[in-house]
């Protein structure tokens, strides 16, 4: 070889009796042939590889990992929560379809939900999931699927999941729950009867702020065409992420159970608080936990501005379920896209905080807190 030539080609191929405790990142838009029989084989179904957008070794390991602790037969993993709920709803709605979604949703998925949708001529009406009756008014002829999410963002609602499924198979309808707050540490809707369940692994199954990922699980049937949607609407994870999604999810019920203990200590704490006006935080979401996430309403008189600058050392964030407890102001972001008629129905209102516990000691938690809600002037 010339040096050019060589300057391509320095690296060895490993060969597969060289083994590694940890799962290689298969850093590649693409994988290799030995010739176009070899390379027919993919399309034969007798290899697993092609490219990177169609299937990976570190994203399929996320999705089939996420599959297990879900009692799913098939996973797959998506570039974001989002696009995981995207290639979930195009996998069982075509253009003329209606879904019927719950009313309290988190607002970036009421966002694709209201608007993007109806750009693929895919009507959604949203329904009080709390009732039977409100949900059976809202589906239509046309009506395919019923949606909601197993704990609700952020008012924490726990889905009457049994109920929502046979009202599903009553009228022939597909189901989705987002089970991101959740978890199937807490919570597997797949095995109550659920269709397909989506995560923004983005969340709890990475744990660790520092991926965008989501993941979608459900039966096979269902899951082929999910898979196909994922790869033709580019919605594919890369690599490295669904190796960081693998690593993330190996703690997770570690983490979970840390974050559940702390979002109960701190919701009890807050609840004598002159300050905050009520807290939002679930009693009935398993027997395992309640989640990490607590939500609370500051009393009319507290300043939320000043609130959040006496936080201290925790950390106002976009998002949620870090190690490190952080807070969020809904209305500010995750709702700020969904109209304030809306908003004030559902009761995310200006004073509301959502609050995402870490693995931090729990006192330490409960103290900072304290420390932020007390105010030198009170201001009306």
């Amino acid at each position: 070889m010339r040096f050019e030539t060589k300057n391509v080609h320095f690296q060895e191929k490993i060969e597969a009796t060289e083994t590694s405790k940890a799962k290689p990142i298969y850093q590649t838009s693409a994988f290799s042939f030995k010739d176009l029989d070899d390379m027919e084989d993919f399309f034969q179904g007798n290899k697993s590889y092609l490219y990177t957008r169609m299937g990976n070794p570190n994203t399929d390991d996320l999705g089939k990992g996420v599959a297990e602790l879900e009692g799913a037969e098939v996973g797959a993993a998506s570039s974001s929560g989002i696009s995981a709920i995207l290639a979930a709803v195009l996998a069982v709605t075509k253009s003329g379809d209606h879904i019927v979604a719950t009313e309290d949703l988190y607002g970036g998925t009421y966002q694709l939900m209201a608007r993007e949708l109806h750009e693929f001529g895919i009507e959604v009406s949203f329904a009080d999931f709390t009732n039977e009756e409100s949900i059976e008014s809202a589906i239509q002829e046309n009506t395919v699927l019923l949606y909601s999410e197993s704990i609700t963002n952020p008012l924490l609602r726990v889905e009457n999941i049994e109920t929502m499924v046979s009202l599903g198979k009553k009228h022939g309808l597909k189901t989705i729950i987002d089970n991101t707050f959740a978890t199937p540490f807490l919570i597997r809707p797949y095995e109550l009867g659920v269709d397909l369940v989506v995560h923004s692994a983005t969340k709890y199954i990475g744990g660790h702020s520092d991926l965008s990922a989501g993941v979608i699980v459900g039966g096979s049937v269902l899951m082929k065409k999910v898979k196909g949607k994922i790869a033709n609407l580019g919605c594919n994870l890369g690599p490295f992420d669904g190796w960081l999604g693998c690593r993330g999810l190996k703690t997770l019920s570690l983490r979970m159970e840390r974050q559940c203990s702390n979002a109960k200590a701190l919701a009890e704490a807050l609840e004598r608080n002159e300050n905050v006006k009520k807290v939002f935080y679930p009693t009935n979401a398993s027997d395992r936990g309640n989640g990490a996430i607590v939500s609370i309403d500051l009393a009319e008189h507290v300043d939320v501005h000043q609130f959040f600058r006496q936080l201290g050392w925790i950390k106002v964030v976009p998002t949620l379920a870090g190690v490190e407890t952080s807070v969020t102001y809904p209305v500010g972001t995750s709702h700020r896209s969904v109209p304030e008629e809306t908003r004030l129905k559902l009761g995310v209102t200006k004073s509301l905080v959502r609050i995402s516990l870490g693995i931090e000691d729990r006192q330490d938690i409960i103290e900072e807190f304290e420390k932020a809600l007390v105010f030198g002037e009170v201001k009306f």
